[in-house]
């Protein structure tokens, strides 16, 4: 990679962009230290997250296929009543 290429590929001069990050980084990594955040308290954050949707979602698909069988148990005799008794009258 020439240095022009390398400049625009890390939006500047390489020594310009490390002392940005190395601010950047003491910066976040002093708000996180205040708040009591480290990374792993982010990583395990975000991961029960997920587990917690990906579980409930579940749950909430179970409910549903429990009131399709609640319904079915009603509306399937009801329907087929319904089929036997037009059956019989001609129709």
């Amino acid at each position: 990679m020439s240095n022009g290429s390398l400049n625009r590929f890390l939006g500047g001069s390489p020594g310009g962009v490390l002392i940005r990050l190395l601010f950047l980084s003491l910066i976040v990594g002093a708000v996180m230290s205040w708040w009591g955040v480290s990374p792993v308290d982010l990583y395990e954050g975000i991961t029960s997250l997920v587990r917690q949707l990906i579980d409930e979602g579940f749950a909430s698909l179970r409910n549903v296929g429990i009131w399709i069988g609640y319904g079915a148990m009603i509306v399937v005799p009801v329907w087929l009543l319904l089929r036997i008794l037009r059956s019989g009258s001609g129709q």
